[in-house]
């Protein structure tokens, strides 16, 4: 997993930017394997609920960004992505989309039918075709920040976590984190963040939290309102995001781009010292922040759960290999 997990958990707790500049040479795309998980869970999205996934705002013109990002696609992962200005290719899900929209099965899939990431992008309209080959030949999910106006004006998200995309799209950053709970900093930090993001330097930051479901895609229309009432704190899950900012400064834009994994809390705590930190982080965090994140109902359960993983020499004795 990508996620930083020792820079990202630390108490107290604090919704805060925490930006820091990406290291020379790391990437910011990952391909996904013909029906891995992320994949199959994006092609039911933009088959099922397409018009929450992709968004433009109106009188936005998204493709300066969407060929810059391709580009830097092809440049990045050169064996998962090619284009050549005006055709895109995914040599591992064996499909080709033409900036018309056209669509082209190069090669017989590697999984199921053989053809659904095709059958997926004909059932789009045309101008988001490109866009979805792209989602679907990735992990990430992207949007447009654009700096002259402070606002998100386009998104491709199909794997939100707990927020609406559609509620999003247009609205400038200060609005998109209106609703998030103990928002001063990022406010006070909303315009600052907009003019570095969009500059010339690579960033990334990490956002983690517990949750009760274990799929990737969390839109709100699709998980249950009544959080955790089939979930036991022992079954929890362990949902991070991975968040990085592709420069785009001839535009004056950058592309915002969310790698969204899930996996078992008690899978992600592979030592004490990481239970520790967990428990003190939720134990610190504010009655506005532990409702906004959906842990207020399972606080102290959760808390007494994390303070047994942190006093279990077991914990420890689980994450070293046994001797080959």
């Amino acid at each position: 997993m990508s996620f930083d997990f020792d820079a990202a958990v630390v108490a107290p707790f604090r919704m805060q930017p925490g930006l820091r500049r990406l290291a020379p040479g790391s990437p910011q795309l990952t391909p996904l394997a013909p029906g891995s998980r992320h994949q199959r869970e994006k092609l039911a999205v933009l088959s099922a609920f397409w018009p929450q996934a992709l968004l433009c705002a109106e009188g936005f013109d998204p493709a300066p960004a969407l060929h810059a990002l391709v580009a830097f696609a092809a440049g990045e992962q050169p064996e998962a992505w090619h284009w050549d200005g005006r055709r895109a290719q995914a040599p591992r899900l064996a499909t080709a989309v033409d900036t018309d929209g056209r669509v082209e099965q190069t090669a017989p899939g590697r999984f199921g039918l053989g053809d659904e990431v095709a059958r997926c992008l004909r059932g789009l309209p045309a101008r988001w075709r490109l866009t979805a080959l792209l989602s679907l030949a990735f992990a990430e999910d992207f949007a447009v920040v654009d700096g002259a106006s402070g606002t998100l004006p386009w998104l491709a998200v199909a794997l939100p976590s707990h927020w609406a995309p559609e509620a999003k799209v247009g609205r400038h950053f200060a609005e998109v984190h209106a609703s998030v709970a103990d928002n001063a900093l990022l406010l006070k930090a909303a315009d600052s963040l907009v003019k570095l993001v969009t500059g010339p330097e690579r960033w990334e930051r990490f956002v983690w939290n517990v949750t009760d479901q274990p799929r990737l895609h969390a839109h709100p229309d699709r998980t249950d309102r009544d959080r955790w009432r089939h979930t036991p704190v022992e079954r929890a899950w362990w949902r991070t995001e991975r968040q990085t900012f592709v420069p785009l400064p001839a535009l004056g834009q950058a592309v915002f781009t969310i790698q969204v994994e899930v996996q078992p809390l008690a899978q992600a705590l592979t030592t004490r010292e990481r239970a520790r930190a967990l428990h003190d982080a939720i134990a610190s965090m504010s009655p506005a922040v532990l409702a906004y994140r959906g842990l207020q109902s399972v606080r102290e359960p959760l808390l007494a759960w994390l303070a047994g993983r942190a006093a279990d020499r077991a914990a420890d004795r689980a994450a070293v290999p046994p001797a080959t």
